[in-house]
This record gives C-alpha cells, sequence and structure tokens, in this order.
C-alpha cells in the first residue's frame, strides 16, 4: 500500500540519504570496498579451484585456468558474479552508514510477495524468448553439432546446478547497477533519470561489445530494470525478468552439446533476436506498471532519525545544583515573603520529637537565684 509523499519521503534512488549520514566521499569509499572485496574474493575461490584442479590433474584453459568440464566452468564463471552480491550490502551498511536492506526495497528487505507477482508476469514474456529462439536464427556461429541433444541425465544436473546459481548472478548484477550504483547517484540528484541512465550504459558495457543490437536490447534493458526499480520502490521486477531472461538462456545452451562452451553473450544477440527481445521488455514493463497501479507497493521510505554525536543518557542532563543548606536538611526552603524565623517549621520526618522546653525560672524581684 502507497503512502501519501512528504517532504521528508524519499524515493528509491535517493535511500543513500536515508540515514542523514550521507557524505560526498561515502559513495567512492563504497565503490572501493565493493571492487576491491569482489577482486579479493575471485583471488581466494580461484586459488582453491586452482588447487583443486592441479590435485585432481585437470587440463588447463588457454587463458591458463583449470578446465573443469563445461558445467563446473559455468558454475565458475556465475559464482564469480554473484560475489558481487554480498560486496553491493555491506557497501551500503559498512560506508553508507545505512541498512543493507535499503538496497532491495524502500521497505528494506526484499519483498517476497511483490517478486512472485513479478515472476508470474515474467513467465510469458520467458515463453515469447524460449519460441524465438525456435524460429529465428541464433547467431552466426553455428555448427553441425548445434541441435544435438545431451540426454536427460545430463541435463537434468545442469538444470539443477543452474537454478540455484543463475538467481544468484542475476540478483548480483540487479543489486549492483540498480541498487547500489543507481542509489549512489541518487544521493546527489534527485532525478530519477539521472539515476538511471548511467547504470543502464555501464551495464551494457560490462556485457562488452557484440552486435550494435544486443548492445541496444542490453542499454534497453537497463533503461526499462531501473524505471521500474524507481516506480516500484524496489528490485523485485528487475531481478524477476533478469532471472527468468538468464534461465532460459543458459538451460538453453545446457540443453545441446557444446552450448555452455559457448562464449557468446546477451551483447552478441542478432537484430531479429534483439527486436523480440526488447519488445518483450517493454511489454512486461507495461504489465508491471499495470499491476502497481491496481496493488500499488509501497514506493516511498521515510528517513531514519540520526543519532546524535554525544549520546544523552535515558535519565537526563544534571540540572544545577540546589544550596547546600536547603538541599542536605530536612526543612523545606522559604518562600518568597516569609520573614525568616516567622513561620513555625515542623519537625523532621525521622527521629522522635524534641522534648517540650522547661518554664523559666522565677526570679526574686532583688534578682538573686531562688534557694
Amino acid at each position: 500500500m502507497t503512502e501519501p509523499a512528504s517532504p521528508t519521503s524519499l524515493p528509491y534512488h535517493r535511500l543513500a540519504r536515508l540515514t542523514g549520514r550521507h557524505r560526498w566521499w561515502r559513495p567512492l569509499l563504497g565503490l572501493l570496498l565493493m571492487a576491491g572485496g569482489w577482486l579479493l574474493l575471485i583471488v581466494v575461490v580461484d586459488t582453491v579451484a586452482y588447487g583443486v584442479g592441479e590435485a585432481s590433474g585437470r587440463p588447463e584453459r588457454p587463458d591458463g585456468s583449470v578446465d573443469f568440464g563445461p558445467l563446473p566452468n559455468t558454475a565458475l564463471d556465475l559464482s564469480y558474479i554473484a560475489l558481487m552480491l554480498p560486496m553491493a550490502l555491506l557497501a551500503a551498511r559498512w560506508t553508507d552508514r545505512r541498512p543493507a536492506g535499503s538496497v532491495s526495497s524502500v521497505a528494506g528487505r526484499l519483498r517476497w510477495g511483490w517478486l512472485a507477482r513479478c515472476l508470474a508476469l515474467a513467465v510469458p514474456a520467458s515463453m515469447v524468448l524460449l519460441a524465438a529462439s525456435f524460429l529465428l536464427p541464433a547467431g552466426e556461429e553455428e555448427s553441425s553439432a548445434a541441435n544435438e541433444w545431451v540426454g536427460l541425465p545430463t541435463f537434468l544436473v545442469s538444470l539443477a546446478v543452474l537454478a540455484v546459481l543463475v538467481p544468484l548472478q542475476a540478483a548480483a548484477e540487479e543489486y549492483v547497477f540498480r541498487g547500489w550504483l543507481m542509489q549512489a547517484v541518487g544521493g546527489f540528484l534527485r532525478s530519477p533519470w539521472c539515476a538511471v541512465l548511467p547504470q543502464a550504459a555501464l551495464f551494457a558495457a560490462a556485457h562488452g561489445w557484440g552486435t550494435p543490437w544486443g548492445f541496444a536490447d542490453l542499454l534497453v534493458f537497463g533503461l526499462v530494470a531501473g524505471w521500474l526499480t524507481v516506480r516500484t520502490g524496489g528490485l523485485e521486477a528487475a531481478v524477476a525478468l533478469h532471472v527468468l531472461n538468464n534461465l532460459m538462456g543458459f538451460g538453453l545452451a545446457a540443453a545441446v552439446v557444446d552450448g555452455l562452451t559457448s562464449e557468446e553473450t546477451a551483447a552478441d544477440l542478432p537484430w531479429q533476436m534483439a527486436a523480440v527481445d526488447t519488445a518483450t521488455i517493454l511489454l512486461y514493463a507495461a504489465a508491471v506498471l499495470w499491476l502497481a497501479r491496481r496493488n500499488p507497493p509501497q514506493r516511498l521510505a521515510t528517513p531514519l532519525p540520526v543519532a546524535p554525536a554525544h549520546p544523552v543518557p535515558a535519565y537526563g542532563l544534571p540540572q544545577y545544583p540546589a544550596p547546600v543548606g536547603y538541599a542536605a536538611g530536612p526543612y523545606p526552603a522559604p518562600t518568597a515573603g516569609t520573614p525568616y524565623g516567622a513561620a513555625h517549621l515542623p519537625p523532621p520526618p525521622y527521629g522522635p520529637d524534641a522534648p517540650a522546653a522547661h518554664p523559666p525560672a522565677h526570679r526574686p524581684a532583688d534578682g538573686r537565684p531562688p534557694q
């Protein structure tokens, strides 16, 4: 359910300012953390994989890495990309000083119900692409084994591995480009398009330069996914389409012999497939926006209160001390206008009452004390 906008409400691309601790240097530090941490994790995983490959006597690929076979090699490549996901969350938490869940949505978490509805809308779009892949030319690099079935057992094993890793890989790209990067730019600029445009260009460039049509298709995907993220207040719509598209692409590659060894990416699409893919992306976006109007998700976030630099004790700050004579004694201070000693003061609340005074002794007229 949506809430009325207020001067303090923040859209998704402005969530870098959620806690009021945004500084110009925090996005730069976060970028260094993400890049450095990601490369460090890749080195660790690659070192372990290389050691396992050497111990098992696996051959080397032309780039010097160990050749484990088509499926393990693909699993490693997907794992490398998936490692960007925790780094994006850590950058938000450690350098931006805001909740890591704010990268997911304005609700501070991934909205699973909204994600499920977006997945239901993404299924027809993926089915259209699946049909087009059989009816239209797939690319220039076709071999005689392009349509050779790998067999059901091999395909099922590949599908099980891909079903685990592809969603993580696709989500990692969304959390980096449509998530942290778009919010980093939005921390400086209010216009959503100023945040959407740079990440879309970087997303397309990260897939390499294949064909102009493939690059344009990736650019359209980045623009539409970024706009849907801003309009719906979270990454769910972009993640849903990205996951299903990649699952379909990797699933088709796993179904044929040596399909997973191909180095073609979405940037290498021919114009026919790029045109179909662009059309399905736009139709999916229209469906998501229609659903968002019928059942609006939360689109704005309320900034979190900023903790003071020097926390105030729970019991409050000490006041000026009272005068020692009044504060320490059993009697209250005299009120204004009361002469000193004129008011009868009750005995203190502790101890026995003072004894009554003896009557004064009678003196004779001559002034001598009585005998």
